[in-house]
């Protein structure tokens, strides 16, 4: 049996420098991943990128490909988008693709990817008016949005959670759906 294909897609939030350390997770539970990053999450791991091309034997990519170029990356089972940003989370839900990360995760959505998210925002992103409608809307469409009681919890600005970013919640909910499979 091959192994299940995982997106892991990161926005340029502080857990996306654990990135090394949760691809080698992913691989030890049996999964072949695949990353990708925000542009800005790109640049936070410039120094790590070529390392993480090398152990998940992918490019690690943050742009879209040229037209008429093959994709370089098998199809993917499930996709966790974890960190998720306050920007990443609203441009997805309002449709936003202009860019790679976004636009896969959106397209996804059409081609009934199961996949799971986890925010990374602090408390005073939550207050605008937006993040629980993008929320709602990600929910709606078939989306596992890990926010809240038994996901992520917001901290306040410029403050990290002793315990660090729940990854473990992260890589339960694939782990569940891909437990599902016949």
């Amino acid at each position: 049996m091959t192994r299940p294909v995982l997106y892991l897609f990161g926005s340029a939030a502080p857990p996306v420098r654990e990135f090394p350390e949760v691809v080698r997770r992913a691989q030890a539970e049996g999964f072949e991943v695949c990353v990708g990053l925000t542009p800005t999450a790109a640049r936070w791991l410039a120094d790590d990128v070529g390392d993480l091309a090398e152990v998940t034997g992918r490019p690690v990519r943050s742009e879209y490909k040229m037209p008429g170029e093959s994709d370089v990356w098998p199809k993917a089972d499930v996709i966790l988008v974890a960190p998720a940003t306050f920007n990443t989370l609203n441009h997805w839900a309002l449709g936003l693709t202009h860019h790679f990360v976004v636009g896969v995760i959106a397209e996804g959505i059409g081609k009934a990817i199961p996949t799971v998210t986890m925010p990374c925002v602090n408390a005073a992103y939550v207050q605008h008016p937006q993040f629980d409608q993008s929320i709602a809307t990600l929910r709606g469409a078939g989306v596992t949005v890990l926010y809240g009681s038994g996901g992520f919890e917001p901290n306040q600005p410029g403050e990290r959670r002793a315990e660090g970013y729940p990854w473990h919640l992260a890589f339960a909910a694939i782990e569940q759906i891909v437990s599902r499979w016949p």
